[in-house]
């Protein structure tokens, strides 16, 4: 198999085999964990999950039959440990065309194989997004959200909350309109549907040059994190010659607003498409 072109993981040249890499929350695995030694051992349970121990721990998957379209598939569902961040999720499906070349024995020894890397080199991440990072600001975690789509940029922890500290958020915004007039509209319409900013306010919404490019800035004050912090949020937009903008969001704690600004400016400005 070769990386696929299409989704994070693996493919045959015919496409009759796939696997598929993602994450999942934390706490599955050890939900995962609790239901499999509950589970009585009775003849009548047709998919019962097997164990399988890999570098990455003691991990549990399933088999069974399925049909895709009209084509009979084998499908296994593995997930394996990952730490409190995330719990690895693997998905294999092998088409009946394929089930000679590829055995069950052969797909449980590609499993056992599986890993996880509790930090990933922050210019691997970069290198899978579609704009260049040549700035950060002296921000102290890097994680991609969304493979190829998003990035954090953090001061704070994600185990405790990055709310209490500035962060960023990078990545690209589709569907967006190609008239000025438009613009200012779309603009505050993705400001005001930040994920996780709560009883938010614009308190100012312009356009600018960014980068000799045309963009837009707006400016809220919201709510965010468990905690109720109160923050101030800043949105770039950078428009290009096609219908997908690249959008940077920077928050901040109000009181610590002079000091990030600054930094939220520099990454901007040090991004580039490639």
């Amino acid at each position: 198999m070769t990386e696929s072109q299409s989704f994070l993981g693996f493919e045959s040249p015919g496409h009759g085999v796939k696997v598929l890499l993602a994450e999942l929350p934390g706490p599955a695995y050890g939900e995962v964990e609790a239901a499999f030694k509950a589970l009585p051992d009775s003849p009548a349970i047709k998919v019962k999950p097997q164990s399988v121990e890999t570098p990455a721990g003691t991990a549990y998957y399933t088999a069974e039959d399925a049909v895709a379209g009209t084509d009979k598939v084998r499908r296994y569902s593995l997930i394996v440990p990952g730490g409190k961040a995330f719990s690895g999720y693997v998905a294999v499906q092998i088409a009946d065309s394929e089930a000679t070349n590829f055995p069950e024995d052969a797909v449980r020894k590609m499993l056992s194989t599986v890993t996880v890397r509790p930090e990933v080199p922050v210019a691997e991440q970069i290198a899978q997004m579609p704009f260049d990072v040549r700035e950060m600001a002296d921000f102290k975690k890097v994680r991609m959200l969304a493979p190829g789509a998003a990035l954090l940029l953090a001061d704070g922890n994600e185990d405790t909350g990055i709310e209490a500290a500035p962060f960023m958020v990078l990545g690209l915004i589709g569907s967006v309109p190609e008239q000025n007039d438009d613009r200012a509209r779309f603009a505050q319409q993705a400001a005001a549907s930040i994920p996780g900013l709560r009883e938010a306010r614009i308190t100012s919404s312009e356009p600018l040059r960014i980068d000799s490019q045309p963009g837009y800035e707006t400016r809220l004050e919201g709510i965010s994190g468990k905690d109720n912090t109160p923050v101030t949020v800043v949105q770039w937009l950078r428009f290009g010659s096609s219908n997908v903008a690249l959008r940077v969001i920077g928050s901040t704690p109000r009181d610590k607003w002079a000091e990030a600004f600054p930094r939220f400016r520099k990454v901007r400005d040090g991004l580039k498409p490639r």
